[in-house]
């Protein structure tokens, strides 16, 4: 069975105030080109539909467009919801729509519940596990505490169980939003971290053929069966590396997994210039990126006149400017931005505990700080769930 799994389209979303519904509507038409072309079986998305729990009404449009285009191509579809959907919003009329052959996966309690497909080789299980929000699903698993890897793997196991009372050579698939252990973070993932640990190992994903995984935004391969296919446009400067893509994935009789990386159409080149003003607008090397979307870092010990417009006039579509003289963190006149730069929420607050009375905090202060950020970000996310 051949798979085309990609996450993270974000729809709605916009690049540094740069309307991204353009590309991602070319985007969802290279997806289902796609899907047409190289013949094919089912498509899964792994989360991030949308950008946020409320899309703007063209963001909406967007995805309409997409089931319409995916049910009338005929290629089963898979999507679960991740951190960025409402996922009550994003399953609304799944009963309907699932008729058509777009499966939406949102509800914690049908983890263990699969979208069985068959080819000539025997039957396919598609478990979808939409992002599980700990605090939110502890309940609903039966677990004590609430952290990643303890719901993913009380979700993992209700899998597995189902898995085992089916047909012997029942191959699998399972779409997961999740922050799993070495894969690699940029700057627009929002924080899932609750009791200071992110990320859930690739052995919960263990007994599957294939994981098709959402929520970091670089492509890379966890282990051979466990997978982000990355998002298909980039969403910050930090991705500027990525090679955008989605994965291929062909699944044989056996449960055996061959891929192979499909690239996504690029709106612009992103670069990443640092330097001071002077050189940037001077070096011949830089002519490559007039046509790209610029983020310029200066350098300069003195903010230059006018530096927007000036680099402007040479990278016409610059859209960020950061300044970063050269010296010393500790220096005076050093913003209080880059001296936190790189540092977590509870790291400033210890740092801020320490700056106060001159000793950091001890373990039960520590503990009560974690539990304090645990419980804002719990209620952020249900606020969000509940809109």
């Amino acid at each position: 069975m051949r798979l085309l799994h990609t996450s993270d389209w974000h729809l709605g979303r916009a690049f540094h105030r740069v309307n991204m519904l353009d590309a991602q509507s070319r985007f969802i038409g290279h997806l289902v080109t796609t899907a047409r072309e190289r013949e094919v079986d089912a498509v899964v998305v792994s989360g991030d539909v949308y950008d946020r729990a409320v899309p703007p009404l063209a963001a909406v449009q967007l995805f309409d467009d997409a089931l319409h285009r995916l049910a009338e191509l005929g290629v089963p579809t898979v999507m679960i919801s991740g951190n960025h959907d409402s996922a009550r919003r994003l399953g609304v009329g799944a009963g309907l729509i699932g008729r058509a052959g777009v499966h939406l996966r949102t509800d914690p309690a049908r983890c263990g519940t699969p979208v069985v497909l068959a080819d000539a080789h025997g039957d396919v299980a598609f478990y979808g596990l939409p992002y599980l929000e700990p605090a939110l699903v502890k309940d609903e698993f039966g677990v004590e505490k609430a952290g990643h890897e303890t719901v993913l793997a009380a979700a993992m196991d209700r899998v597995r169980a189902d898995l085992a009372g089916r047909a012997p050579g029942t191959r699998s698939v399972v779409l997961a939003h999740a922050f799993v252990t070495g894969g690699e973070v940029s700057d627009s993932e929002r924080d899932i971290t609750v009791g200071g640990v992110a990320s859930v190992p690739a052995g919960v994903f263990d007994g599957v053929d294939y994981t098709a995984l959402g929520h970091l935004h670089g492509s890379q391969v966890i282990t051979e069966r466990v997978r982000y296919s990355g998002s298909p446009l980039p969403y910050s400067f930090s991705e500027a590396d990525h090679r955008k893509t989605m994965w291929l994935v062909d699944l044989g009789p056996d449960g055996s997994v061959a891929a192979e990386r499909i690239d996504c159409p690029v709106p612009r080149p992103l670069a990443r210039l640092r330097g001071n003003l002077e050189d940037l607008l001077a070096d011949p090397a830089l002519e490559r990126h007039t046509g790209s979307w610029v983020e310029a870092t200066l350098t300069d010990p003195v903010r230059p006149a006018d530096p927007m417009a000036r680099l402007a006039e040479r990278f016409p579509h610059t859209l960020s400017l950061v300044f970063d003289p050269e010296r010393s963190p500790q220096a005076p006149g050093v913003s209080y931005a880059r001296r936190i730069a790189g540092r977590s929420e509870e790291q400033i607050a210890e740092d801020f505990v320490a700056h106060v009375r001159g000793v950091g905090p001890d373990a039960r202060e520590h503990a009560v700080l974690q539990d304090a950020f645990d419980a804002v970000r719990a209620d952020e996310n249900a606020r969000e769930s509940a809109r």
